[in-house]
């Protein structure tokens, strides 16, 4: 790639990258229910939208811990229904491999 401007006289610049993935001990882990444990970079969890594309909370990091444990609590089951109504959307009836996830069991 050159650095000579392109036709719109704008210099193109290289994308942006993603910061590396914490090590393992730094990631942030959060119980809800006593019995679901979640893993998050500083990005947080990933939020289904209603028409099925994905976002992020953009004040994670900002949030106090007891905020961060009600709204996973509620996005868990709010994403849960999105997915379900996704599949339903594309014609559903696969098999379990099949199903629509932003998570993967351990």
């Amino acid at each position: 790639m050159s650095s000579a401007p392109d036709s719109d006289g704008v210099k193109p610049t290289a994308p942006l990258a993603l910061p590396p993935p914490p090590p393992e001990d730094e990631a942030e882990k959060i119980t809800i229910n006593g019995s679901q444990t979640f893993k998050f970079d500083k990005l947080g969890p990933v939020v289904v939208n209603s028409d099925g594309t994905l976002s992020r909370i953009a004040n994670w990091e900002n949030m106090a811990p007891i905020e961060k444990e009600r709204t996973l609590r509620v996005l868990v089951a709010r994403n849960q229904v999105r997915l379900a109504n996704q599949e339903k959307q594309q014609g559903g009836g696969g098999s379990d491999q099949d199903k629509l996830s932003i998570s993967h069991a351990a």
